[in-house]
């Protein structure tokens, strides 16, 4: 049984003394979403960027992540991820997950495409073995060929989101951790990475999905929740949790 359950988590990060005045304020200018206060029995200054998040969620449950830039969104999928760790609260989690963000992270410039391909794999979980079995698929979709055998320092921009999209998405997984949707690139390569996301959401058993495309959100998401200031603001259904979010965006 796949399950993700967050119980009363709150994520906080320090703003050093020496710095919490020029912080706080650049915080305020770019209108980030999160709370400044003390920790708690401390005069230590923190930032409060999730603060008592309840969640369960089960096989089936699309979750939309809503809210304005700053809202919490992100933090929250890197706690789901385990990217993060809660300053309080706990996660569980049964199931594999997939945090589809960040998908630039872990790549060595002066190593070639094939080398690049199982360092990236044994960051995501997998033994070298298991991504020298991926090679193969992996090379095809990529559609770089020869490439492959040069450094990706002499790669493309084009270039190097095909590698990276093709090894981020080269296995389906139970949950789904996704920020924004990532189907960009070259031409010709668009249809068949959007081919390929749309058959890893619907393979996988819990998706978590945060994205400013309310159609989008609306297509793939039976379930919702509206953050603001790091907290759940409202939960519903798609519908009624977008409306909420464009009032409140309009008056």
């Amino acid at each position: 049984m796949t399950r993700l359950t967050l119980e009363n988590i709150s994520v906080e990060f320090p703003l050093y003394q020496q710095r919490a005045h020029s912080l706080k304020h650049a915080l305020v200018r770019a209108a980030v979403g999160s709370s400044i206060g003390k920790a708690a029995g401390s005069n230590q200054l923190v930032v409060k960027a999730l603060q008592t998040i309840n969640l369960d969620l089960r096989e089936g449950d699309r979750l939309a992540l809503v809210g304005p830039n700053g809202s919490g969104k992100s933090t929250l999928l890197r706690v789901m991820a385990g990217i993060y760790h809660p300053t309080q609260g706990t996660l569980q989690c049964l199931g594999r997950r997939m945090p589809l963000f960040d998908i630039h992270s872990g790549f060595d410039d002066e190593a070639t495409g094939f080398e690049n391909i199982v360092l990236r794999g044994l960051m995501m979980g997998f033994t070298r073995a298991e991504m020298e079995c991926r090679m193969e698929d992996i090379a095809a979709f990529s559609g770089l060929g020869d490439f492959l055998s040069l450094p990706v320092r002499t790669y493309s921009s084009g270039m190097m989101f095909r590698i990276l999209f093709s090894i981020s998405t080269s296995s389906s997984a139970d949950i789904i951790l996704m920020d924004e949707w990532i189907a960009t690139g070259d031409k010709d390569f668009i249809a068949s990475a959007n081919k390929r996301l749309h058959d890893l959401v619907d393979e996988s058993r819990i998706l978590v999905f945060a994205c400013h495309d309310f159609e989008l959100l609306r297509k793939l998401c039976n379930r919702a929740i509206l953050l603001e200031r790091g907290t759940v603001k409202m939960a519903g259904s798609v519908d009624e949790v977008l409306e909420s979010y464009v009032q409140a965006q309009t008056t």
